[in-house]
């Protein structure tokens, strides 16, 4: 079983560029995390500042671990929330067969 987290991002007018620019940059240190199992960002093509982020880790503490990481403090806490309209997080567990 593993946890899954789904985050939606809506930029601010004029915003979408900086986004992509933080998703590019969180993109590989969020993956070289040890209890990270997966990681991708979307963008809608219909809707170029919304953003779709899928991730799965191990399991929940390994999702806290990767809040707690500097590189997630500084860019998505420190920064990108305030170029943000709306976000949304949900999360979920997997079922496996």
């Amino acid at each position: 079983m593993a946890f899954v987290v789904a985050a939606t991002w809506k930029a601010k007018p004029g915003e979408a560029e900086r986004v992509t620019e933080v998703i590019r940059k969180m993109t590989p240190l969020s993956r070289a995390e040890p209890g990270n199992v997966f990681y991708q960002a979307q963008v809608n093509p219909e809707d170029p500042e919304t953003f779709f982020l899928y991730e799965q880790y191990t399991d929940a503490q390994a999702y806290e671990d990767h809040k707690a990481t500097p590189h997630f403090q500084e860019n998505v806490f420190g920064y990108i929330l305030a170029y943000l309209a709306e976000r949304s997080v949900k999360t979920y567990e997997t079922i496996d067969a």
